[in-house]
C-alpha cells in the first residue's frame, strides 16, 4: 500500500495563520487547530487542500503585506 492509500481516515485542518494539513480522523485534533468540515482518504484530504490553500503565506504575512502597500 502507498502512503496515500493507506485506508485510513483523514481530517483537513487549519490553524490561525490559515495554513492547512491532515490528521487521522479518529484521533483529537492537536491544539492551535480546528477542523475544516473535509474528511476522506489521504488523497482526497491532500487534493481538497491543494485546491483550497491557493496562498502559501502565512494570514500574518499576507496581512503585514497589504498594510504596507
Amino acid at each position: 500500500m502507498s502512503d496515500n492509500t493507506d485506508g485510513r481516515e483523514y481530517v483537513v485542518v487549519i490553524n490561525d495563520e490559515e495554513q492547512y494539513s491532515i490528521w487521522w480522523a479518529e484521533r483529537a485534533i492537536p491544539a492551535g487547530w480546528r477542523t475544516t468540515g473535509f474528511r476522506g482518504v489521504k488523497q482526497a484530504c491532500l487534493d481538497h487542500i491543494a485546491e483550497v490553500w491557493t496562498d502559501m503565506r502565512p494570514r500574518s504575512l499576507r496581512e503585514r503585506m497589504e498594510a504596507a502597500r
